[in-house]
């Protein structure tokens, strides 16, 4: 299975995550962005996630809802501010528990002659949120969610 790569370097306010998927980008892209899709991915297994809104274009909003065990809810909502199928998103997100703490992403699918690259960078107001992210656990989260993704566009592919 390909290895999720996540790179921060000290004292810059951003997180570079990068995977390689074996599909070509249309298909990676579709599983990323249609909504039926998201909750059989996004996320860690411990949890529910429901897509609430997922307006993909320019000036479209998103919001995800997850839920753990005991019925705790954790909402995440952003705005879509570039989007050039299949090659890249520009969005922002925010995690509706520490609101004000917006981050911008920029999601790029680059062919690799079949296969795909993906490269989601995230840029915070602070170096502190940025780490504040870090200490939080989000590489355990984000390794799962990708590889839950790449079991999915495989699933897809055979279909």
């Amino acid at each position: 299975m390909a290895k999720m790569n996540i790179t921060a370097e000290p004292g810059k306010q951003e997180i570079v995550m990068t995977r390689i998927f074996d599909a070509p980008r249309e298909d990676v892209w579709r599983t990323v962005t249609v909504p039926e899709l998201i909750p059989r991915w996004w996320g860690s297994r411990s949890f529910t996630t429901t897509v609430t809104v997922r307006d993909v274009r320019p000036g479209g909003i998103w919001r995800f809802v997850q839920r753990d065990a005991d019925g705790n809810e954790y909402a995440f909502h952003g705005v879509y501010h570039e989007v050039a199928l299949p090659e890249r998103l520009v969005y922002t997100s925010e995690f509706e528990g520490m609101p004000g703490r917006v981050q911008l992403e920029t999601v790029t699918f680059e062919d690799l002659n079949g296969r795909t690259k993906m490269t989601d960078r995230s840029i915070f107001q602070i170096v502190e949120d940025r780490d504040g992210m870090l200490q939080s656990g989000m590489e355990k989260e984000v390794t799962e969610s990708m590889d839950r993704l790449a079991g999915l566009v495989e699933k897809q592919r055979a279909r």
